[in-house]
């Protein structure tokens, strides 16, 4: 039940975040249609995969040294807070459908091997959990990953749909109120990866 909560928190979250990706899939929605959206939706599924298998790797032969993975879980915690804080002040996903050119599957790719936001993502905050989940047991690292991407590209996918019916959907009082909420529920879960990080720092 941890892995499950963490990963589709993060998941959750990150798949409501305001971001480029997201814009993506509005725009290609907006643009063209439902289908065109949810393909843009499904590029973490190509570009996450080596991001993962290179942090899971680089931490896997740091897991004896507990100050560096410390420290990391410090910086994890930094992030997920920073997250935690802009969905707090969320206020809606604003933006002029006409500046904005078609967009492709393959230009969603692009966009999202070119944001910073998955590798800091992984680095400080997925493959650490991945790999404290790994030690305890395999089934538990699927559950935050599987967790994870369903509510990340699943709520961009019903975003998408929803969108798709009215534009009004992205400043409406549900998803605002949503996304302060998830935000409120990340700065918790800040709190808990910062012990995390002063635990293996062995000041608590």
């Amino acid at each position: 039940m941890h892995y499950l909560t963490m990963g589709t928190l993060l998941g959750l979250s990150a798949g409501m975040a305001p971001g480029p990706l997201l814009t993506l899939v509005i725009s290609e929605t907006l643009l063209h249609d439902v289908k065109a959206g949810i393909k843009v939706a499904l590029a973490p599924l190509i570009t996450d995969l080596p991001i993962i298998v290179l942090t899971v790797f680089i931490l896997s032969r740091l897991s004896g040294f507990h100050d560096i993975l410390g420290i990391i879980s410090l910086v994890g915690s930094v992030l997920v807070l920073v997250m935690g804080v802009h969905g707090m002040k969320a206020r809606g996903v604003e933006f002029d459908i006409q500046k904005t050119r078609p967009r492709s599957l393959a230009k969603g790719i692009f966009v999202n091997i070119l944001s910073p936001h998955p590798y800091l993502f992984w680095l400080s905050v997925g493959a650490p959990t991945m790999t404290r989940a790994k030690d305890q047991n395999i089934f538990f690292a699927a559950i935050f990953v599987t967790s994870f991407y369903l509510l990340l590209i699943g709520s961009k996918i019903t975003l998408a749909i929803l969108v798709g019916k009215s534009k009004k959907v992205l400043t409406g009082r549900l998803y605002i109120y949503t996304t302060k909420f998830l935000g409120f529920l990340l700065c918790g879960l800040a709190v808990f990866l910062f012990k995390d990080g002063l635990s293996l720092l062995g000041v608590l």
